[in-house]
């Protein structure tokens, strides 16, 4: 079959179209024929070996996996032993590694039906940044029906699902984006949509119960100044530098809480069948709908990092991969 291969750390020009050995499923997995994938930021970092401290687990001089790739929808092909979910022939979307290829074993638990409006393309654009901002702020942010939230990144992947979410959760909800993106961003339902190279938005005296920072450079302790007294902060990511990456920062705001009245919380998203299921039940509710900046063919994968890695896309950027 035909995946996405590198064998060194570095920028795009390390990925090749390659023919690998075929997926075997395991007896807890099914065989997708993969239709699409999505890029994220982490499908970067992991080609680049940057921040360098992901290389502690991501390989020290070269990558341990091989395949990028995260995000993916498709059909399944063959089913383990011990699925009991799913049959041959299912539609679904989900996370898997490896996903940049024609085929890729994946565990059930990481698998949902596809929601049935949309595209295999649009489907693949969901798992990662969907479930990223369902969980930031419906489990971390405990956000409440009437509550006020400023979404720092709303343009990007997971802020173009966060402006909805925040909307489905009942919230009133400011975005902050560039220029460009103004428009996009109100269109997604924020209420309020602040151009951050015309405005600092730190400093404009208005108070929110959640801010949610997917980008951007501003400092916990400016973010500290738009909370309400019992606020909370959830850092998503953010810039940084090539050792640390945002770690550094996360880190030194989540010691330096212990002494606000705010809460300051951070994790690492992890995609569950039933975060998907919420998020096709409001997919196809009409409550949410995927925003894709771009399409790339697999052969055009190091176009797609290499879009992604500019930091400017309104949305997702998808690669579609088999029919």
């Amino acid at each position: 079959m035909k995946a996405i291969v590198y064998d060194r750390y570095g920028l795009p020009d390390v990925l090749e179209l390659r023919e690998v050995e075929h997926p075997v499923a395991g007896d807890d997995q099914v065989l997708v024929r993969v239709h699409a994938s999505s890029v994220n930021p982490a499908d970067w970092h992991l080609m680049t070996g940057t921040p360098y401290i992901a290389r502690l687990s991501g390989g020290l001089r070269k990558p341990k996996v091989q395949v990028p790739g995260i995000d993916l929808a498709g059909r399944i092909e063959v089913v383990g032993r011990n699925v009991t979910r799913f049959r041959p022939g299912d539609e679904v979307f989900g996370e898997g590694g490896k996903a940049f290829a024609e085929y890729v074993g994946v565990p059930e638990g990481k698998l949902a039906p596809k929601p049935a409006n949309l595209s295999f393309e649009q489907a693949a654009a969901v798992p990662v940044a969907g479930v990223t901002a369902l969980q930031g702020l419906r489990d971390k942010g405990r956000l409440e029906p009437g509550q006020r939230v400023l979404i720092i990144g709303a343009s990007g992947g997971v802020g173009t699902f966060a402006v909805q979410l925040a909307k489905a959760l009942g919230a009133d909800v400011t975005g902050v984006c560039s220029t460009r993106n103004v428009d996009r961003v109100r269109a997604l339902g924020a209420d309020q949509v602040i151009d951050y190279t015309r405005e600092d938005f730190t400093r404009s005296g208005q108070r929110y119960d959640l801010v949610f920072q997917v980008a951007g450079t501003a400092s916990p302790s400016d973010l500290r100044r738009v909370l309400t007294p019992k606020g909370t902060l959830v850092l998503c990511s953010g810039e940084g530098g090539r050792l640390l990456g945002p770690v550094g920062r996360i880190v030194g705001a989540l010691v330096r809480s212990r002494f606000w009245r705010q809460r300051a919380v951070t994790w690492i998203a992890n995609t569950t069948t039933k975060d998907l299921l919420d998020l096709k039940e409001l997919i196809e509710a009409g409550k949410v709908t995927p925003v894709i900046a771009r399409r790339y063919s697999l052969a055009e994968a190091p176009e797609a990092l290499r879009y992604q890695g500019a930091g400017h896309a309104q949305g997702k950027t998808v690669i579609t991969i088999g029919g």
